[in-house]
């Protein structure tokens, strides 16, 4: 007989788990097998609230990426996964709980509508009193949510950038809302100060000189690949957490997934000199105890992985950074 107290505590080990979770749609269960709520309604009383974005834009290389399949390979991915972290000595379903509010509503061909519909989705979330996680798709849809938790929560925002490429141009040809531009949007919204902006794992020759100027320009903090191996990632991790935190009010988490090598980022694009997944996940662990007020984890190609390799990533990503917020929350920072 199954031990019910197992279930509720949404341990991994249980026979049959992945069968009896809550579904989406088809056969895609809940990220982690939260609770389904409408997202047209999101009720109070959850710390985390999951949404996918199943958004491509314009492609910026190449003709299809298919990030926008991402999140239902996340949580088809997450189906194996519990809250529990030995080496922490932690379980984030003992301090939170965790709703799916499914896919955001996306428009096809039109990009100023799903932003508008992302942000929207966003402030229903931070009004409701939770944090938000979600799933790209690609990149553009940051700016979104920063914008919603500064229009209901107020205060200064400081964000963190994980990522092989610094994504601040201002457009890409004729199209502004482009997933090479989500950091530069994101300087431009009044309760953050670009000098709170800090990217992490910059890196290779799929960079633009330009938009590496920008960011000094704006007086963003730059830790590149090697940087990070010169100073080590614990020392990145606790200066990118002062700079995003000085003088803000909330910290925002942002994550493409070639921040990471490819070598361990098979559904990501060809970046290599990467951060390893175990430099990855306790920086994220570190942060989120901290605080972390809004996350998310963008440009996943499934079609390109076949193992979803890097949709277990993405969800290890996302389960390390609530347990982290979960241990700073009740005074456990290891």
């Amino acid at each position: 007989m199954e031990d019910p107290e197992m279930n509720d505590k949404q341990i991994p080990m249980v026979a049959g788990r992945k069968a009896a979770l809550p579904l989406i749609y088809g056969d895609t269960p809940s990220f982690l097998g939260g609770t389904i709520v409408n997202q047209d309604e999101i009720p109070s009383g959850f710390d985390i609230v999951v949404a996918g974005v199943p958004w491509e834009g314009t492609v910026t290389w190449g003709s299809f990426s298919g990030c926008e399949l991402a999140p239902k390979s996340i949580r088809h991915a997450a189906a194996r996964y519990g809250g529990f972290l030995p080496e922490y000595e932690i379980d984030l379903f003992d301090h939170f709980t965790l709703a799916d509010a499914g896919d955001i509503t996306v428009y096809a061909g039109d990009a100023e509508r799903t932003m508008r519909s992302v942000r929207e989705f966003a402030c229903r979330v931070y009004g409701a009193g939770c944090i938000p996680v979600l799933l790209g798709g690609d990149h553009s849809f940051s700016p979104e949510v920063v914008r919603a938790l500064a229009e209901i929560r107020g205060g200064r925002i400081g964000v963190i950038h994980f990522d092989s490429h610094m994504d601040n141009s201002m457009s890409f040809g004729e199209d502004v809302l482009s997933r090479c531009g989500p950091l530069y949007r994101i300087a431009q919204i009044e309760e953050v100060d670009p000098v709170n902006i800090v990217h992490i794992g910059i890196r290779g020759p799929r960079n633009a000189s330009a938009q590496y100027h920008t960011a000094k320009e704006l007086g963003s903090t730059i830790f590149t690949m090697k940087q990070v191996r010169d100073r080590g990632m614990e020392a990145v991790t606790s200066e990118a957490i002062r700079i995003a935190g000085t003088d803000t009010d909330y910290l925002y988490v942002t994550i493409c997934s070639d921040c990471v090598d490819v070598g361990f980022n098979p559904g990501g694009p060809a970046d290599f000199f990467g951060l390893t997944p175990g430099e990855l996940l306790t920086s994220l662990f570190t942060i989120g105890e901290h605080g972390i007020d809004g996350l998310d984890i963008v440009e996943i190609y499934p079609q390109q992985d076949p193992n979803s390799v890097s949709s277990h990533l993405a969800s290890w990503a996302i389960i390390y950074a609530l347990a982290g917020v979960a241990s700073g929350r009740n005074g456990k920072i290891v």
